[in-house]
């Protein structure tokens, strides 16, 4: 078996033991957040996300570029890309339409629909694949794939998180917690560490 086919198997899972062995915390000094606006299509969404993005509209287009909500009002908040998957609307062909910039003077970007969360003007933060970012998943008949989407931009998270000695596991915590529950990421814990542990 090949390093490239070893997973860890939590419950119906297989997670890539990249989540064990890289290193990761977000930089966002370093990046600017242009995952938000890189890339050749939207983030991936389910369809009830993208109803509720829908809806959320209306209280999130206050921190939303004009360009954004044009885009919206023509062509909705979800597309179907080149691949068949359902993802957030974009600005000319670049830029998630939810993407927006802070007040810091910085130019960092932020997500418009995590600011107004972070408002408290709505429950919802942002759609899982975001929250989850850099990780994405897989979804198959019988099991979900966990892996890391390695990018050159997220060069300066990886060099973050092993100077503060985060691995990738331990900084996706709560949003792996959300999606999976407390107990397949206390699961996942114990696997990391023991691989860990016996590849030291």
């Amino acid at each position: 078996m090949t390093e490239e086919t070893v997973m860890l198997q939590i419950q119906d899972t297989l997670v890539s033991l990249d989540l064990a062995e890289r290193f990761f915390c977000c930089d966002l000094d370093a990046c600017k957040g242009v995952c938000c606006i890189e890339g050749d299509a939207g983030a991936p969404v389910t369809e009830a996300e993208a109803e509720k993005l829908k809806e959320l509209v209306p209280v999130v287009e206050r921190f939303m570029l004009p360009e954004a909500i044009d885009r919206i009002k023509e062509a909705g908040v979800a597309y179907v890309d080149e691949e068949g998957d359902l993802v957030t609307q974009l600005i000319g062909g670049r830029n998630c339409v939810f993407a927006t910039r802070g007040d810091d003077g910085e130019g960092i970007c932020l997500c418009a629909i995590d600011k107004a969360h972070r408002e408290k003007l709505c429950s919802f933060r942002k759609p899982s694949s975001c929250h989850l970012y850099p990780v994405r998943l897989t979804e198959y008949p019988t099991f979900t794939a966990v892996n890391y989407h390695r990018w050159d931009i997220c060069r300066p998270a990886e060099k973050l998180g092993r100077e503060k000695g985060i691995r990738l596991y331990q900084f996706l915590k709560e949003p792996l917690t959300e999606r999976f529950g407390k107990e397949w990421y206390d699961e996942l814990v114990l696997a990391c560490e023991m691989y860990l542990e016996e590849n030291s």
